[in-house]
């Protein structure tokens, strides 16, 4: 991410600080996220005004995200961290004297699905509240129809910077957005390699087309030579002839914007075909489990930005680490701290605004800031855009994700030139 992303907060006044630190927290220690009412009929009012604390009707958080389809597994992944931090802040007694429930449905990954369910959340279940989807293209759709009924939504599954620059008022991100997520390693890892040539491929989306305009960017402050520059399609299930421009190219690192499943396939296809640059980089994909337990050694040497990681010093996290493990019996990737993180945003909010009144929620998403289990803190610009969170880069080890960057969040050093497939 830029420097600006590195820099010390402003101070708050006495008052507002102890009272944000208090929110924070309260969902550190596993307290309860709450709703704002929706124009239906039941125990709130087309005003906002909730229920009498110590109600046991529900809080009800209304979210389509992708459990089937080709974000099947990181949509699930996000969805756990949002029933973790459920069950977590009903272990608190819920959140103004009620208990938080999730209403869920799977979009399968398709955005007009999505766009369609989070209507019927809205005007038919008449949650109190909406948390996002998984992806940003599937996000960028539901927007539409969160900003045109005024429901506040945290992105927790998307960061494409086009999504920013619509100005909408009710939609709020939780991490860097995709024009600063390659920042860290461009600067931090592929500078000091001093490697001269790049070859782009990515996914024509908008996450992944948005990730590589960011890049570029960021590539041209180093004056490195983008020596081949092509998408392939969505769910692709061969990218062989990708790879042969990609070979034929030869640059000193391949830098991808990928979904877990078109980075695997990448690297299975590379080792088919002996691609075999410098270094690897893939944005969606190293950071999940699943990525090397399919791959297995294979997954060695690659690199990726990294939204969050189950090593770092964040405050709450390494008992968030274990909770996850134990409930579900995995191993935990950054989607799961995305959703997490999403409900210790939304219930700081609605502690900062003192009711389930949405505008009321929208002004504190607007002004607050928190420290979550993600690097950095929560804190937004005025389109919403998140500018508090910190980026890290990682690189697959031995079969474990180590942190490279930056130096004080590392917990090892990037291992370059990746040695070739026969070697290996």
């Amino acid at each position: 991410m830029d420097e600006m992303h590195y820099a010390p907060t402003v101070r708050l006044c006495r008052r507002r600080f102890l009272h944000i630190a208090a929110a924070a927290a309260s969902s550190l220690g596993l307290a309860a996220c709450s709703s704002n009412p929706t124009p239906a009929p039941g125990p709130t009012t087309s005003a906002g005004a909730a229920t009498a604390p110590g109600s046991s009707t529900p809080v009800v958080i209304g979210v389509a995200i992708s459990t089937t389809g080709s974000n099947g597994d990181t949509g699930t992944y996000q969805q756990q961290g949002y029933q973790l931090w459920e069950e977590a802040v009903n272990a608190k007694g819920g959140l103004l004297g009620r208990p938080v429930k999730f209403l869920f449905y799977d979009d399968q990954s398709d955005p007009t699905t999505s766009s369609r369910l989070y209507e019927k959340l809205i005007t038919q279940d008449s949650v109190d509240l909406v948390l996002g989807p998984y992806a940003s293209n599937v996000t960028a759709a539901v927007a539409q129809v969160t900003e045109r009924y005024h429901y506040p939504m945290i992105a927790v599954g998307a960061a494409a910077t086009e999504i920013w620059q619509k100005g909408y008022k009710y939609v709020f991100g939780l991490a860097s957005t995709t024009d600063l997520q390659y920042s860290t390693l461009i600067r931090d890892v592929i500078g000091p390699l001093k490697y001269s040539t790049v070859a782009l491929i990515y996914e024509d989306s908008l996450f992944p087309i948005s990730e590589i305009n960011g890049a570029r960017e960021y590539l041209k402050k180093l004056e490195t030579k983008v020596v081949l520059d092509e998408k392939y399609p969505p769910k692709a299930t061969d990218l062989s002839s990708v790879l042969t421009h990609v070979r034929d190219a030869n640059p000193d690192v391949v830098l991808g914007g990928t979904y877990t499943p078109d980075s695997e396939l990448i690297v299975r296809q590379a080792k088919e075909l002996n691609v075999n640059p410098k270094l690897y980089a893939f944005t969606v994909g190293p950071g999940d489990p699943n990525f090397v337990a399919n791959l297995g050694a294979d997954a060695d040497w690659i690199t990726s930005p990294s939204i969050w990681e189950p090593v770092i010093n964040t405050p709450g996290n390494a008992e968030f680490v274990q909770r996850y493990e134990s409930r579900f019996n995995r191993s935990i990737d950054y989607h799961v701290a995305t959703g997490y993180s999403g409900g210790m945003v939304l219930d700081a909010a609605v502690k900062e605004a003192g009711s389930l009144d949405r505008d009321k929620v929208r002004d504190a998403l607007a002004n607050i800031r928190l420290q979550t289990v993600l690097p950095g803190e929560y804190r937004v610009d005025q389109t919403g855009a998140q500018i508090g969170h910190v980026m890290m880069s990682i690189q697959i080890q031995n079969g474990k994700r180590v942190v490279v960057a930056p130096k004080n969040l590392a917990t090892g050093t990037v291992m370059a030139p990746t040695p070739p497939w026969n070697e290996r």
